[in-house]
């Protein structure tokens, strides 16, 4: 039986554009540096910084935030069976 692929959801395509336009260390890095960094192929980060792509596999999704100079959970929040879903309350959205 194969394993399950822990995944991470991207928290905003537009915090990681922001975050790849100035890292932890005060520099920019483009697409294809993030990937040769991290591991990542190239148009799978570009795919995220578009929206196309939501989640990531848990290992990359560490590398990535780990590059950039931001905690884990700052650029992704875990998903699977363990996480539920958030409750619908219609009352909640505004009319």
């Amino acid at each position: 039986m194969r394993a399950i692929e822990e995944r991470d959801l991207l928290v905003s395509p537009d915090l990681l554009v922001l975050l790849m336009e100035r890292t932890g260390d005060g520099s920019e890095i483009s697409v294809r540096e993030l990937a040769e960094a991290t591991g990542v192929h190239p148009s799978k980060i570009g795919h995220l910084r578009t929206g196309e792509r939501k989640t990531a596999a848990h290992a990359e999704a560490l590398a990535i935030a780990r590059r950039l100079g931001v905690d884990h959970l700052v650029l992704w929040a875990p998903v699977g069976r363990t996480v539920p879903a958030p409750a619908y309350d219609p009352e909640a959205i505004p009319a």
